[in-house]
């Protein structure tokens, strides 16, 4: 039995989409929806799933008490689905190559303290990318800097706004995280 622990702070799209892909497979359990806001989105999914949900603060986030909650979960991957914090590094120590992010651009490119959802959408079409994309990586002490397990790209035409870029990035992050974490599941 697989347990995943999702991360997230917003609408949970990503995390949705997970939960979907993971419906009907009896050997893989959604266990935890950790958030840090009180009114995202992800909570009311967690909730209309029946998925226990706990909403953290800072200093919870930070303490003892939140690493030994994770682990009473025995969880084979933590997932960041859209969450903005920094990992404490006592839990990135604690569950090494086991923390997995996506994040919405090609890095190293776009990536960083504070580039996430639309400032990276923006920061591709400022640049004039002709390309963009989504990175799913392992979690380390610095922001978007572990390995990369994958990478997928998509076209940007000229006349695409940040919205339209956001479309295709989403339609990627949705296909290829679930089946990404599944085969890192099935590998272990």
């Amino acid at each position: 039995m697989h347990s995943l622990i999702l991360f997230a702070s917003g609408q949970g799209t990503n995390v949705a989409a997970i939960i979907e892909h993971f419906r009907d497979c009896p050997q893989t359990q959604i266990s935890l929806i950790v958030c840090n806001k009180s009114q995202a989105g992800v909570l009311n999914i967690a909730e209309s799933e029946n998925i226990p949900s706990l909403l953290i603060d800072k200093e919870a986030f930070h303490s003892p008490f939140f690493l030994e909650k994770i682990k009473s979960f025995n969880p084979s991957l933590l997932v960041l689905a859209g969450f903005l914090w920094k990992i404490p590094d006592h839990i990135v120590e604690y569950f090494p190559q086991k923390i997995i992010n996506i994040h919405p651009a090609l890095l190293p490119k776009y990536g960083g303290k504070g580039m996430y959802g639309n400032l990276v959408h923006e920061a591709v079409k400022n640049a004039a990318e002709k390309e963009s994309g989504m990175t799913i990586h392992y979690v380390n002490e610095h922001y978007d800097e572990g390995a990369i397990i994958l990478q997928a790209k998509c076209t940007i035409g000229e006349q695409d706004n940040t919205e339209q870029i956001a479309g295709k990035i989403h339609q990627l992050e949705h296909f290829f995280y679930p089946r990404t974490i599944e085969f890192l599941l099935q590998s272990r």
